[in-house]
Parts: structure tokens; C-alpha cells; sequence
């Protein structure tokens, strides 16, 4: 009887696909009408969920990969009594709806996390795996077992196919996360061709080299499914699982199915013939009959039950253990809300010094004290952490033998380890950030872009900033590298001057709440900005970068020329500052990103429109800069690839050196406003 009921709940989620994809010409048939039966097992019967409680701490997480089948998603949320109704179904793909084209983070109850860019969600979730394995080491006890949760993802050959899911796996099979189902959807087609068009290599074969355990089945037979599903949560023997589950793509829509007509909407069409061929009526659209509803109705109440016993036991955990749920509740607060300013600066001692020192030794120094007072905060390399200087002192390494650890070692696999810290980030447990060199972040681009567009805290240290990393060439130089991470809409890029601005670029990260942040830090050593500018005050620095942009040396005389810079710049500014005399204003700005939104009151404090001669210098692409002045010849900036040289040498054969700031600058004087 129950696998009857199951089989008539997969065609009738078809039967949903296929309508709102019809209505509205646009969407994906392919993989929400060939993994029905996948979805029948796991939210019709083995999916341990509450959907009235769709964020409770112990659920098990689903991650939806393939998020072009995110029909596939919203019809079995409905079915299952999460807050999705038959009007959110309709307006499938419209302005404004809880069912947008692919699923986005806390846009519709039961969406885990924003996925479409393919094999993300493979890596998102690792990070789902990762962060429920931390949980349950930090915060289980003997008696009471608060997080032992299962993490499944659907994926197809897309996502497969692309390189950051056999980096995600090899992670996981490393971390020996046995929490972890993936279900291959594999119906061997892509879009535009058969599957063996571009692959000839053994998934399986590959994914038991990684350490997994793999098993195949028919994904149309719901025993099948069930019982390899039952199996993978119930073996606990340090292998993740892979289910592959042979499907048809399109199934049931005539001509379509099992063809690469079947992966879009082109077969919506034919929503007629394939009601009739799932064994639907024609005459009902947007139909889930009595006999599913009462069964998903009555499952609902078994879910909300064991929501109630785990609630139990967790309050009596909280109870027992009052500080380790002052530190979970904790933990969650700073994943979600961030440090505000005042609990950031209280953090911090009242001055880093002035040593003359590297910001990314500095900002190890920050990273750590922040670690030391919030034990959610985790960090992660990608091999780098000797030279990041990320690593969290006396925090432990995460590892099949230490899930309390909270140092990452991702090996050299930058694009999955910025969508892992991005699964983390989106479990809301634990606060992460992620390192590597500067001009390596655009291996993690991808994963950055969907950090920002979902409102993700992660932070990413990002260090040898510049083509002052010298003797290792211009591959290893950034040049164009922040500047194409500042056109990434909600990502705050802070490139601090001297060791209190990187105070101030790090209390940037922790009081984010609705984005992420990357902290662009030198590898040469910097001196401090007071050297130059003796008068220049700790909190005047750190709130200065708070607020993006701040006047690190005012004039003394009436306003002739202000010298905007960031970075290991600022220093520059400063000494040829003193050449150009009294009239000159120097200006830090650590965030264009943080300037831009201060309000029009401070920005013409700090920039007054009545000073049409200004100075740009950055040792980077100059494009973004001209908002802030009129011409080319008033910016020194970089826009060529660097050389092999000691840095100090390209960085001044580049233009990078007081002397050349102050003829620019003096050129600026003899030409009429």
C-alpha cells in the first residue's frame, strides 16, 4: 500500500512540474519528471524534516544541485506540508514568488541554499556534512545527542561533469564524512548530447578511488531507492555515499524522454499526453489527489512528533549543559548576526603597535584574538596556511580524528573550498573564512558570486596583494585581481594600509551580516601609516575602514589636491604628501565598497566637490577609480601585467614610489581647472 501511494505522489509531483513549466514556457521537465521516484522516498517517507519547523538544528539538509530542476523541489515541498502553496506553484519563475527559476537561500521554506552554477551544490553540501560533523563533536554529549542529522544531494551528469565535484569528493572521502548522501542522477544525457559525446571515465570507479562507498540502482524503483537510501544512513564506517540512480530524462512526455529535447521546457507541451501516460486526469492541473494529501498529512504529524522528542531531549541538554548552549547559542548569533562594532572593538587590545609588518602577519594576529573570544570561528586554506598566516593558534585541525577541530586543510582546491565554506555558512552554525594567494581567488570567483548574492558571511583572506610579490612573475602577481572582485555586487573588498586598518578591515568581517568579505593583505612588510603621519590615531583608523575611506593627513593650509590611495599605497601618498605641501589632503580608502554607501554628507567631507584636483594611486587596474576624479593622468595605477624583479624594484619601475606621486601630482598643479 505505501509503495503505492508513493508511486501516485511521483507522478502527481510530475504532474505539478510539468504544469508550472507549461504555464509559464520556461523551466526544466528533465529532471523533475526522471527523479520523482527519488523524491517520492526521501520527502514521502525517509527525509527526517519538520515543515513547520523547516530550520530546526537537527534536520536533515537536502541540497538540490541540478537547481535548474528546481520544479522538482517546490512541488515535493508542497506535497510535504512545507509552506509552499498551490498559488507558489503557479507563479513559478515570476517577479517577487517564493519559487524563483533556480532555488535561492531564504527565499522559499525548505531551499537550503541557493544552487544552479553546476556541481556547487555537491561542494555546498560537503559543507552541510562538515558542519553537522563539528556540531555533533562540539556539542554532543554522552547522554544527549543533539546533532547526528544526514545531509543528501541530488546531482546530474552536469554537475558530475564539472571539476569542483570530484574536488568537493575527494574532500569528503579525506574527511571520512559518512553523513553524506549524493544520488547521481544519472539519465546520461546533457543538453546538448549524450553523455558519452564527453565522458568515458568510471564515476563509480572514481568516487571509490576518493573513499566513498558506491552502489547502483534503478531510479525508477522505489525498493531500489529506499533500500540503498536506508542503508547509507544507517552504515557509519567513514565512507560517504554515492547512490547512482539511472533515470530517463523527460520521463513520460513522448519524444522527448530519454533525448536531449527532454532537459528544457520544450516537451511542456505535451503536458496532455504525459498526464495521460503518468495515469492523470487532463482535465485537472496543479492536482494532488485526497489519498496523497492524507498520507503526506498524516507523515506530517509523525515528523512534528519526533521534532517534539528531539525538542526534549534538547531542552534538557540545554539544561545540563547551560555553557555549552550559551556557546551554541552563541555560535548561531555570530553566523547570523556578526559582532556588532562596539563588541568588535571590545575584542581588540587598544593598539597593534607600530611595528613595521606584513598585513597578513597582522591580520593573523586579529584572526587569532577574534578566534580566541568566538569559538564558532573557523578558518580554512587552500594549502596556504604558512603563508596566509590564517591558521587559528591552539584550535586543533579538522579531521576524521578531530571533528572539534576548527583549522580546514582543503589542499590545493580553491573553487570547492570557497562552496563548501559557503554550505557552512548556510547550516548558520559556525562562522568560516577561507585563504589563498590574492591571485588565486579566481578559481573561487564562482563560488564567491553565489556568497554575495545569497547574503553569505564568509570571509576570504586573501594575501600577496599585489605585483610586490615580485621575484615569482606576473602569473603569481595580481593586477587586475581586486578590482574584479570590487564589481562583485555585495562583496565588501577591504584592502587595508598598515596593521590598525587590518584591525578595522577585520571588524569589517565580523560585523557582516548580509554579505561576504574579502581581506585583500600584503605579503611585504608595511610600516605603520603614523611614521608618515604621527598625529593619525588608532580608532581614527579603524573606524575610518569601517566606514571605507577616511582622511588619514588633512591639510593645514587652504585645499589644493587630494591624494586618494589603499593599501601599501597609503604610505606613499603620505611621504610625497610632505613634498607637495600644507594644501594637501591624503585620503585613505581601505573599501570602495563601504565609502560608496556612507552618506552624501560624509562623502563630501572626506572628498569635497569644491577640490577638483585628485590624485588616485593603487598599484592595480585603474578603471574603477574614476568616479573619483576626471581624468587618466590623475590616476597611478597598474594596468599591465607585472615582471620577475624584487618586488621593490617592479613596484617601482611601475610608477608605485613617492617620487613619481609627486610629479604626477605637481602636473596636476600646472594644469588650469
Amino acid at each position: 500500500m505505501k509503495a503505492d501511494i508513493l508511486q501516485r505522489a511521483a507522478q502527481e509531483a510530475r504532474g505539478l512540474a510539468i504544469d508550472a513549466i507549461f504555464d509559464k514556457a520556461s523551466g526544466h521537465i528533465g529532471l523533475p519528471l526522471g527523479c520523482a521516484e527519488i523524491g517520492a522516498v526521501l520527502y514521502g517517507e525517509l527525509l527526517r524534516v519538520n515543515p513547520s519547523q523547516p530550520r530546526w538544528l537537527n534536520r536533515d539538509r537536502f541540497v538540490l544541485s541540478g537547481g535548474h530542476g528546481s520544479m522538482f523541489l517546490y512541488a515535493w515541498l508542497h506535497m510535504s506540508g512545507f509552506d509552499v502553496s498551490i498559488d507558489d506553484l503557479r507563479a513559478f519563475r515570476t517577479k517577487g514568488s517564493h519559487t524563483p527559476g533556480h532555488p535561492e537561500f531564504c527565499c522559499c521554506p525548505g531551499v537550503e541554499c541557493t544552487t544552479g552554477p553546476l556541481g556547487q551544490g555537491i561542494a555546498n553540501a560537503v559543507g552541510f556534512a562538515i558542519s553537522a560533523k563539528h556540531a555533533a563533536a562540539c556539542y554532543n554529549t554522552t547522554e544527549f545527542t543533539i546533532f547526528d542529522q544526514m545531509v543528501y544531494c541530488l546531482a546530474g551528469d552536469g554537475c558530475i561533469q564539472e571539476g569542483i565535484s570530484r574536488e568537493a569528493a575527494a574532500i569528503a572521502g579525506t574527511l571520512e564524512l559518512d553523513n553524506l548522501v549524493l544520488i547521481y542522477d544519472a539519465n546520461g544525457i546533457t543538453l546538448d548530447a549524450p553523455i558519452e559525446r564527453t565522458q568515458v571515465d568510471d564515476v563509480s570507479a572514481c568516487f571509490s578511488a576518493q573513499g566513498w562507498d558506491v552502489v547502483s540502482v534503478d531510479g525508477h524503483n522505489l525498493q531500489a531507492i529506499e533500500e540503498a537510501l536506508r542503508v547509507a544512513r544507517l552504515e557509519k564506517n567513514g565512507r560517504p555515499k554515492l547512490i547512482i540512480a539511472h533515470t530517463t530524462i523527460a520521463r513520460g512526455v513522448p519524444g522527448f524522454e530519454g533525448t536531449t529535447k527532454g532537459h528544457g521546457e520544450g516537451g511542456a507541451k505535451l503536458w496532455e499526453q504525459a498526464h495521460a501516460n503518468w495515469g492523470l486526469s487532463t482535465d485537472k492541473r496543479y492536482y494532488v489527489s485526497p489519498e496523497v494529501r492524507a498520507y503526506m498529512a498524516e507523515l506530517k504529524a509523525q515528523r512534528e512528533k519526533a521534532y517534539e522528542e528531539w525538542n526534549k531531549c534538547y531542552q534538557a541538554w540545554r539544561k545540563t549543559y547551560p555553557n555549552l548552549a550559551k556557546q551554541l547559542d552563541a555560535g548561531m548569533d555570530l553566523a547570523v548576526k556578526g559582532l556588532t562594532p562596539e563588541e568588535a572593538q571590545k575584542t581588540l587590545p587598544e593598539s597593534l603597535g607600530n611595528d613595521v609588518q606584513a598585513t597578513r602577519s597582522s591580520g593573523s594576529t586579529v584572526q587569532n584574538i577574534f578566534a580566541a573570544r568566538c569559538p564558532a570561528l573557523l578558518s580554512a586554506s587552500a594549502d596556504l596556511f604558512s603563508s596566509n598566516k590564517n591558521y587559528l593558534k591552539e584550535a586543533g585541525d579538522f579531521s576524521a580524528k578531530n571533528y572539534a577541530g576548527r583549522n580546514f586543510w582543503f589542499g590545493i582546491r580553491e573553487h570547492a573550498m570557497a562552496a563548501i565554506c559557503n554550505g557552512i555558512a548556510y547550516d548558520g552554525l559556525f562562522r568560516v573564512s577561507a585563504g589563498t594567494f590574492c591571485v588565486f581567488v579566481d578559481y573561487m570567483r564562482a563560488a564567491i558570486r553565489v556568497a554575495a548574492l545569497a547574503h553569505l558571511p564568509v570571509t576570504y583572506v586573501l594575501t600577496h596583494d599585489s605585483v610586490a610579490v615580485g621575484e615569482d612573475g606576473p602569473t603569481h602577481q595580481p593586477v587586475e585581481t581586486v578590482s574584479g572582485l570590487r564589481v562583485i555586487p555585495n562583496l565588501d573588498v577591504v584592502r587595508p594600509a598598515d596593521a590598525e586598518e587590518t584591525a578595522g578591515a577585520w571588524m569589517c568581517a565580523m560585523e557582516r551580516k548580509d554579505g561576504p568579505t574579502a581581506l585583500i593583505f600584503t605579503r611585504q612588510n608595511v610600516p605603520s601609516l603614523t611614521q608618515a603621519a604621527p598625529e593619525l590615531g588608532v580608532q581614527q583608523r579603524r573606524e575610518g575602514t569601517l566606514r571605507g575611506g577616511y582622511v588619514a593627513l588633512p591639510e593645514s593650509s587652504p585645499l589644493e589636491l587630494i591624494i586618494i590611495a589603499t593599501g601599501s599605497e597609503v604610505i606613499l601618498a603620505l611621504e610625497a604628501a610632505k613634498t607637495l605641501g600644507s594644501g594637501v589632503r591624503v585620503v585613505s580608502m581601505p573599501s570602495l565598497w563601504r565609502f560608496n554607501r556612507q552618506s552624501p554628507e560624509y562623502q563630501e567631507d572626506i572628498l569635497p566637490s569644491s577640490c577638483k584636483r585628485r590624485l588616485v594611486v593603487e598599484a592595480g587596474k585603474s578603471d574603477l577609480w574614476y568616479r573619483y576624479v576626471g581624468s587618466p593622468e590623475a590616476i597611478i595605477g597598474i594596468d599591465n601585467f607585472g615582471f620577475s624583479a624584487p618586488g621593490s624594484q617592479v613596484l617601482h619601475d611601475l610608477g608605485m614610489n613617492v617620487s613619481n606621486i609627486v610629479e604626477r601630482a605637481r602636473a596636476l598643479f600646472a594644469k588650469p581647472i
